[in-house]
């Protein structure tokens, strides 16, 4: 949805211009999606939280319940997702892990290891013998599988299927996972296949990638017994009313199980989860007119919310006008029916929101970005020009 949940408007308006700009997250709203997520999921694939697209703790606490796990991409993340929701499954991926980083998730006794590349492996196999020696470290090898059948033409960001710095290529994963089944490394134990292959997919591409690499892991013959096939689902900021078809994706997904009851399957979304729960809120400070078209300049900017500097969209949002106007000088208002928002930074391209139908806009009325829940404060330049930090604030209640 574009527009906040009562919740949050409420929230919105009755905080006072100093605790602007805010992120207002809307954790009954979150938890509510989350459960309608797993409910369409078939019992033998489980569902982790890709901890990267938002690992506020408060919404790591909310997801919890709903989920099998959290995937983490750094020391840094599986630090931080441990304390947040302890005692959780946690599978440790992404690539350039650092031996200080496999270290630290031994010693936790981290669940999964997403291996990236044969050093790693190697890596993780001595460190295991020396930090972990009494037990057998699970291990999934990630494989950068090509598709040949178009299926991620859709996507928005392509991590496989072509060259890139992610996993290993087929003919590199194949021997080193029939190894690992061999048993090349006693302190590790192969349990299976990780891939994940491009970002913005919607059902039918995310079917026939997850087609794909199951079909390769079971083709290798090495005693797989779990195939992750990553996240990466659709969400569309040109349409926010339009969503992921989680019904038809988990009706798909019961047919690739029942094809092969050996394998548990795993999906690893983020954005998908988080992405509607949260709203970035701020006040308009300014309405001016520049070449015959009017400008908006909100408090904040693209250095708290990046996602629309980052992927060359229009942040949806919507405008919560307010009455009171406490200054003795004139509100600056719109003369057009089409305003610019922008930020405060002194770059062109601090700009969230294009030719936003909004006659009448006003100094002092407030906007609310809407799909803000993923990939936005924790990817953004926050330092640049030092302008204060956003507050952040949690509305609802866990379910």
């Amino acid at each position: 949805m574009t527009d906040p949940t009562p919740a949050v408007r409420d929230r919105i308006l009755t905080l006072p211009p100093s605790g602007l700009p805010a992120y207002v997250y809307d954790l009954t709203a979150l938890s509510g999606h989350a459960a309608a997520v797993r409910a369409t999921l078939p019992e033998r694939v489980e569902l982790y939280y890709a901890a990267k697209a938002n690992p506020e703790p408060e919404l790591l606490a909310a997801l919890a319940p709903h989920v099998d796990g959290f995937e983490v991409s750094s020391g840094g993340e599986l630090a931080h997702v441990a304390k947040a929701v302890p005692g959780r499954p946690l599978a440790f991926g992404g690539p350039g892990k650092t031996p200080e980083e496999l270290t630290a998730a031994l010693e936790r006794g981290t669940d999964r290891f997403h291996v990236e590349s044969a050093h790693e492996l190697r890596m993780l196999a001595g460190l295991a013998e020396q930090h972990a020696p009494d037990r057998r470290t699970g291990v999934l090898v990630r494989v950068n599988l090509p598709v040949q059948d178009g299926s991620l033409a859709g996507s928005a960001l392509a991590m496989g299927g072509r060259p890139t710095p992610f996993g290993l290529d087929p003919a590199q994963a194949a021997p080193l996972i029939r190894a690992l089944a061999d048993g090349a490394h006693p302190q590790l134990e192969l349990l299976g296949v990780h891939a994940h292959l491009a970002s913005g997919l919607e059902a039918p591409e995310q079917l026939a990638v997850a087609g794909t690499i199951v079909d390769w892991a079971v083709g290798l013959g090495a005693g797989v017994t779990e195939v992750t096939v990553g996240g990466g689902m659709s969400v569309d900021y040109a349409d926010p009313e339009h969503r992921f078809d989680w019904a038809s994706y988990g009706r798909g997904l019961a047919r690739l199980t029942a094809a092969h009851p050996e394998l548990t399957l795993r999906i690893e979304p983020g954005r998908a989860l988080t992405a509607y729960c949260g709203w970035y809120a701020t006040e308009v400070l300014d309405v001016k007119r520049s070449h015959g078209e009017d400008f908006a300049v909100v408090r904040g900017g693209t250095h708290h919310l990046r996602t629309p500097a980052t992927k060359g969209h229009d942040q949806p949002c919507s405008l919560l006008p307010l009455e009171d106007w406490p200054h003795p000088w004139p509100r600056p208002t719109a003369e057009g029916d089409r305003v610019t928002l922008a930020g405060q930074l002194c770059t062109p391209k601090d700009v969230l929101a294009r030719e936003v139908p909004a006659p009448g806009l006003r100094a002092g009325d407030r906007v609310a970005f809407s799909l803000a829940g993923a990939y936005a404060w924790n990817i953004s330049h926050h330092d640049f020009l030092m302008h204060p930090r956003p507050g952040f604030h949690f509305v609802g209640e866990a379910r």
